[in-house]
């Protein structure tokens, strides 16, 4: 007879002969009786919930707390702490955290990356006794706790960083009053096309979950998937060019281009210019001299003065586009297969949200070279105006007539 088959005999036997709270707190007992895990275990023999065990566990402490009003033997009796007979435990643990502990010695909240069954196991060697309940206990005495990491650094800040994130909303305000196009753009991030994982869960049938390969090696045969977007944030609608070909320049821009021509100068017909937030990097980059020549066709092309902010180093986050945009395309299609490119692009195209978000989404088959050179004198020809403020991230290319 296994443990489970005991302890479900055992259950069975008492359970039936207590009150609902009885049985409750009969059962965390059970359940802490094993340790770690016990609540699951106990919950699976006994066909009851987690809920149900812990509220009983809760229940017992105020059962405790009551019971040491009422004690028979005098406070102070009974077996003495681990820490009052071994005085020196505390300093011990904490020599042994010490050379391991992250984090600012200055703040008041240290945290370990050892763990407590392994200190307990080190104070054995040092030769004092104690459980990895009593280590835990120790850890909180001196200040220490559980933590994860916290996702607080953008790499380099700039000291204008929120100055230019002024600047951009000046901007902005003043194009949506007169009516004229403000979109935030930015490349997704590269998609496997193939019978590959997607992150997320969906609802299916018990049992029944979407097979993938186990491996995530890219299908030669059909390769990635780059999704360019354009939102036009005024409206609230979404543009994206699924590519097949490398994210350059050349392929950023003509997504603009085929934005504009498709939707932007419908919804904007009297506009003579357009401005555009992109991040500092990439292929829409601020030092990218491609993405600049490849504007400057565009402004010729159509008469549009194009007026560019691109947002400091580490806060693409902040682009419109990542929040408003591709995180609800991710939603839309997690836990589905990007099998194919019409997959793809029925699940870009089909991304709605209750704020009235509209995508549409465009198959882009041609092949954009990379490591193209801007030559020195298709610089000096750019009819480029830069900003007094952060002219690198600050500019606008007008036509040349």
């Amino acid at each position: 007879m296994d443990t489970n088959d005991i302890i479900k005999t055992r259950i069975e036997t008492v359970l039936p002969i207590l009150d609902e709270r009885q049985r409750r707190v009969y059962l965390s007992a059970e359940a802490q009786s094993i340790g770690w895990g016990g609540k699951s275990r106990i919950a699976e023999l006994s066909s009851v919930t987690r809920r149900t065990i812990a509220k009983g566990e809760a229940e017992s402490f105020v059962i405790m707390d009551a019971s040491t009003k009422k004690r028979i033997r005098k406070e102070g009796g009974g077996r003495k702490k681990v820490i009052e007979h071994q005085p020196e435990i505390l300093q011990a643990i904490e020599n042994i955290v010490s050379p391991h502990t992250m984090g600012d010695p200055m703040n008041p909240l240290i945290w370990t990356s050892k763990s407590i069954r392994k200190i307990a196991a080190e104070l054995l060697i040092l030769g004092f006794t104690a459980c990895h309940e009593v280590v835990r206990q120790c850890l909180i005495e001196l200040g220490y706790s559980l933590q994860v990491n916290k996702k607080t650094k953008e790499g380099g800040d700039s000291p204008d960083r929120d100055a230019q994130f002024e600047h951009i909303n000046k901007i902005a305000k003043e194009f949506a009053q007169k009516n004229d196009p403000v979109i935030s753009v930015d490349c997704k991030k590269k998609e496997l096309i193939g019978e590959y994982k997607n992150n997320g869960q969906e609802w299916t049938q018990v049992g029944n979950p979407t097979e993938v390969n186990v491996y995530d090696f890219i299908d030669k045969t059909n390769g990635k998937a780059s999704p360019y977007g354009v939102y036009d944030i005024q409206n609230n609608r979404g543009w994206i060019n699924v590519g097949i070909s490398s994210d350059t320049a050349a392929f950023a821009v003509s997504t603009i281009r085929d934005w504009w021509e498709q939707e932007g100068k419908i919804l904007y017909p009297t506009a003579n210019r357009l401005y555009i937030n992109a991040d500092g990097g990439g292929s829409n980059g601020s030092r990218n001299h491609l993405w600049k020549e490849e504007l400057q066709q565009f402004s010729n092309i159509y008469g549009l003065d194009i007026w560019v902010s691109h947002f400091p180093p580490g806060t693409s986050k902040w682009n419109k586009i990542e929040h408003r945009l591709f995180s609800y395309i991710s939603k839309n299609w997690r836990a589905k297969p990007l099998t194919s490119l019409l997959v793809i692009i029925n699940l870009i195209g089909a991304t709605t949200t209750t704020a009235g978000l509209v995508v549409k989404a465009n198959l882009d088959q041609s092949i954009y070279p990379t490591g193209i050179k801007v030559s020195e004198q298709e610089k000096q020809n750019l009819n480029i105006e830069r900003n007094d403020f952060h002219g690198e991230w600050n500019y606008k290319i007008l036509p040349k007539l």
